[in-house]
């Protein structure tokens, strides 16, 4: 019988649309509420003058003050947590399966409040948010957390490499955890520059760790994906170019920090840098970029990350979004295919 005959099978994907659009709709009611208290709260988005070594980054601030004459709220992640959170308590709790993922997404949701809190109240003491160390100190401790419960109390040890086959890893799986969730986090962080940008190129990430999920026979994870793309469509919705407002480091760790457990859960981290690869590409510009200015005394990109680059060389901001969503759907597709036929 083909896969798509089985009245199972088909009930699951219609239960992966509804709570999909369930959680746009959510989405949408809770957003006009967090507008009116982010307005009336002046929760604006202070913009960086200098980059994470210190040193000043007039490009980044010549490309980006105007934009911000207009005061945009940031912090906006809230909406998407609690319109996943809300979906997926209600209708689709699963201990294993959802539960892993929800409690990454608050937890790191909660770091990004923190520092947007700060970006937000700050200016007073001349503070533009958490520093980076200890932004990067508590998401580790989220993943390190994250990566001995999935070792010690779910015994996961497996190391699938797409058309080689599993291997058992044994206690090194827990660095990767690591490694996978601090990169997935930051790279997303990282990303979440331009109006739009984020949003599109995480509901291509989500949407195809959906279909990988619901082929290797995890329903509940698939439908978490698919609750996650329809937030993340909503804040989209408001985000495309001119934005509203912003997801801010609240929406971005939460979503990339999910993002990373996801591929750890369906052992699918192999295929993680490919269908994520326009967030590799962004994260690698800013460490060539560092490198070569710390060892060079010199830059090789007029800003970075190189969204940044395209637009100070005169590309429209719309223009390299929707480049990059192509790009963004180009290695999402990519990514499923190698996932599914080396699932083997």
């Amino acid at each position: 019988m083909p896969l798509f005959d089985q009245p199972q099978v088909i009930h699951e994907l219609l239960r992966a649309m509804y709570l999909a659009f369930a959680a746009f709709v959510v989405a949408m009611v809770l957003t006009p509420v967090y507008t009116h208290y982010a307005f009336k709260y002046k929760a604006w988005k202070q913009v960086r003058t200098h980059d994470v070594t210190g040193k000043e980054a007039p490009v980044f601030y010549k490309l980006h003050a105007a934009k911000h004459k207009g005061n945009l709220p940031t912090m906006a992640g809230v909406v998407t947590i609690l319109a996943i959170v809300i979906v997926t308590v209600l209708f689709n709790f699963s201990r294993k399966d959802t539960y892993l993922p929800l409690f990454s997404l608050v937890a790191a949701g909660a770091v990004g409040l923190l520092d947007d809190y700060i970006n937000i109240r700050g200016h007073k003491f001349g503070l533009k948010g958490l520093r980076a160390r200890i932004k990067f100190l508590l998401i580790f401790l989220i993943a390190t957390v994250g990566g001995l419960y999935f070792y010690f109390k779910l015994g996961y040890h497996l190391l699938h490499i797409p058309a080689f086959g599993t291997y058992s890893i044994g206690w090194l799986y827990i660095p990767l955890f690591i490694v996978v969730i601090v990169s997935t986090a930051n790279a997303v962080n990282l990303t979440d520059g331009l109006d739009g940008l984020a949003g599109g190129l995480l509901a291509l990430a989500f949407g195809a760790f959906g279909i990988i999920c619901f082929f290797l026979n995890l329903p509940a994870t698939a439908i978490f994906c698919a609750t996650v793309v329809g937030a993340v469509l909503a804040y989209t919705w408001f985000n495309i170019f001119p934005a509203r407002f912003l997801m801010g480091d609240t929406g971005a760790f939460a979503l990339g920090t999910t993002l990373g457990v996801i591929a750890m859960l369906s052992n699918s981290v192999f295929v993680l840098p490919i269908i994520g690869a326009v967030f590799v590409m962004e994260t690698g510009s800013s460490i060539l970029q560092l490198a070569s200015k710390r060892f060079r005394g010199k830059k090789i990109f007029l800003s970075s990350p190189i969204h940044h680059h395209f637009e100070a060389i005169g590309w429209p901001e719309t223009k390299v979004t929707m480049r990059f969503w192509i790009l963004g759907a180009i290695a999402a597709m990519v990514g499923v295919i190698l996932a599914l036929l080396g699932s083997g």
